[in-house]
């Protein structure tokens, strides 16, 4: 099943949420206060991040396991399945696993011992597309629930999202994101997203109700989304290449700075730019011209991913025709070219 959020941040707190209640009401109407409940989630050490945060809100325990060694450069070992499997007990609501290029250990075998105890996994892919099938792949693999961004490569709404999994665990967020403010004999939801006869009653208006979600932002993900399956992985790629060479070909020669055509290195399938600073040379930092570009007319958003090595990058995600050449050209001003 599939259900459109108001980004993946809210699809955390919505699936967490589905987690720890069920399709209990009386569970729903005390959340935040989980006191009672199946109410921890495992995750590891090395996965934890911001974003987290939607998850911690429902009011759970977050339980970290493993040392990531590979991270401090004090090893080569992260969190094991085995690590996982000991963290597991009767309070254990979920375990949350964060997707992306290198992530240990592989989400299989994560799931195994997930399953082996009747916990299910719920997955953070907000930025894991391209490619295409990924919308599908982790469900393949055994994850329970999925978060996707919609406001990233889908260029759907920028407060829309994608949670896709078990039904009655769609049904569970649902039913806790939902304005509810109608009366049980006039409420008629769709059949095949809530089940009217499962439930003793409905429930108040549930934690997830801030995160709200208007039809126009249903709209458009469903129609960024046609538009974005339709396109497919390999022209999406020369369109993003094409953006990525004509910021090159703006930029030109600059004193002090090569340009460069390279992959993004966090995401091998998305051709970006790099532009490393001789900062000497300058007489500014990467950061300043991150924040000379930002602050700008256009204003334009660099990733500052790389400013400590004095390298600005470009990515050609939110491009449209004819504004790669206008980052060039501003780049060229802004270090004085």
């Amino acid at each position: 099943a599939g259900y459109v959020t108001s980004g993946a941040a809210a699809g955390l707190l919505l699936s967490t949420a589905a987690c720890v209640t069920g399709l209990d009401p009386t569970k729903m109407n005390r959340l935040p206060d989980t006191k009672g409940m199946r109410n921890r989630v495992v995750m590891a050490r090395s996965h934890r991040n911001f974003y987290d945060h939607a998850v911690r809100s429902v009011g759970i325990e977050l339980v970290e396991v493993g040392i990531a060694d590979r991270y401090s450069g004090a090893g080569v070992r992260d969190a094991e399945p085995w690590e996982y499997a000991a963290a597991i007990d009767e309070n254990t609501a979920a375990i949350f696993y964060v997707a992306y290029a290198h992530t240990q250990p592989d989400l299989v075998s994560v799931v195994e011992v997930a399953h082996a105890a009747g916990v299910p996994v719920i997955v953070d892919a907000a930025g894991q597309l391209p490619p295409a099938s990924n919308l599908t792949r982790f469900i393949a693999e055994g994850a329970d629930l999925v978060c996707f961004s919609g406001g990233k490569t889908i260029n759907g709404p920028q407060a829309s999202g994608i949670l896709a999994g078990r039904k009655d665990l769609i049904e569970a967020a649902a039913l806790q994101h939902l304005d509810l403010d109608i009366l049980w004999d006039q409420w008629n939801p769709p059949e095949a997203l809530i089940d009217k006869s499962r439930l003793p009653g409905a429930p108040h208006h549930g934690i997830g109700r801030p995160c709200k979600v208007g039809k126009e932002e249903i709209v458009g993900l469903l129609t960024a989304l046609e538009r974005f399956v339709a396109e497919g992985d390999d022209a999406r790629q020369v369109r993003w290449l094409a953006h990525m060479q004509a910021l090159v070909e703006a930029a030109g020669t600059i004193g002090g700075a090569s340009v460069a055509l390279r992959n993004d290195p966090k995401r091998k399938t998305i051709p970006a730019v790099h532009v490393q600073l001789d900062e000497d040379v300058l007489g500014k930092t990467a950061l300043e011209v991150v924040r000379e570009l930002q602050d700008g007319d256009p204003g334009i958003a660099a990733n500052p991913s790389y400013v400590r090595e004095g390298v600005v990058a470009f990515g050609p995600m939110c491009l449209k025709e004819g504004e790669a050449e206008a980052v060039g050209r501003r780049l060229r001003a802004v270090l004085g070219a």
